[in-house]
């Protein structure tokens, strides 16, 4: 990210820019950010944007073979266009000879590395990946947030925050603005304040149930399934994310066994290294043998539910009695 900034802030900008990753919110700021540096502010005839699997590539190369209109740059912005998964082999032919007014940026949820297009773009521009942030930087975000606003937090407040809402962005940003609404006459953030306002992000919520299955807390799992069940959230949505916590955890115990690092962890299953610091601590109620047997359950009551031979919340509330019955 610093050489995006640093781009936007010389005004001396590559032709071709790629941003990918998890982080939406990052992908869409940045987005924001080199648009508004590359065109002015309202120039409709030099700016085109386009966005999803469908776009015609033989459109796009037509305007970015158009000069600009009364201006130094043309910029077109390409959104969740599958081309970097696809290949995109002629279309990597026509960018390594742009004309040297034309500009793009392409934003991508996925990206493959081993494709024409992709290397076409790291050489002759800039690829950015915009992942989820880790814990440090996101608290530094946060405490820059609520000094922004004249208010004041804990660190032990933010560290609840971050457990209750999640590593995501855009859900961290709107769950601090309710915070600063509620908060308004008031200078400090409490942790009360973060339990009154704050939703449970819905993967800690299932993290939680989690957990309470692996302490062989029965009650504690059910009451957290019956909240989802307040919440309008659809029982095989809730059993879904069970199992796929599950598989998770089989995943992070098989690297835990294979002695990978905390941060070779995170990369490899894809989560945040101090999220997956906490599947590891997870991890240590379980066997692999059990999360296994585990999975196989959840795959055998999707299918009863799917065939008529049991209703949908009784399927839940069978998945996580059972589990909360057995030694581990």
């Amino acid at each position: 990210m610093k050489r995006l900034n640093e781009d936007i802030k010389t005004k001396q900008f590559k032709q071709m820019y790629l941003l990918y990753g998890e982080e939406n919110y990052l992908k869409r700021q940045y987005k924001k950010n080199l648009t508004q540096a590359l065109v002015a502010e309202g120039d409709t005839m030099n700016y085109a944007y386009y966005e999803g699997k469908k776009v015609a590539i033989n459109d796009v190369i037509d305007l970015a073979e158009t000069m600009p209109f009364f201006a130094e740059r043309r910029l077109l912005v390409l959104e969740n266009t599958g081309l970097f998964k696809s290949g995109g082999g002629d279309f990597a032919e026509y960018l390594s000879s742009l004309p040297e007014t034309t500009y793009f940026i392409f934003v991508e949820s996925e990206v493959d590395k081993r494709s024409k297009i992709y290397k076409t773009v790291k050489a002759k521009g800039h690829v950015e990946e915009l992942s989820f942030q880790d814990q440090e930087t996101l608290k530094k975000w946060i405490f820059q947030l609520v000094r922004k606003e004249g208010k004041q937090i804990e660190t032990l407040t933010v560290n609840h925050f971050l457990h209750k809402v999640g590593t995501n962005m855009e859900n961290i940003l709107s769950e601090m603005e309710k915070l600063f609404s509620y908060t308004y006459e008031r200078e400090w953030i409490t942790k009360e304040d973060v339990d009154k306002v704050c939703v449970t992000e819905l993967s800690n919520h299932i993290f939680e149930m989690v957990s309470a299955v692996a302490e062989g807390k029965q009650k504690k799992a059910l009451d957290l399934y019956y909240e989802l069940l307040a919440l309008k959230e659809p029982p095989m949505r809730i059993l879904f994310l069970m199992t796929r916590q599950y598989r998770i955890l089989l995943q992070v115990k098989e690297l835990v066994k294979s002695r990978y690092s905390r941060q070779e962890i995170a990369g490899k299953v894809g989560l945040p290294p101090f999220v997956a610091g906490k599947y590891m601590d997870q991890v240590r109620g379980f066997k692999s043998a059990r999360l296994r047997q585990i999975l196989e359950q959840g795959a055998e009551l999707e299918e009863r539910v799917k065939t008529g031979l049991l209703q949908d919340n009784l399927a839940v509330e069978l998945f996580i009695v059972e589990n909360t019955s057995i030694n581990f």
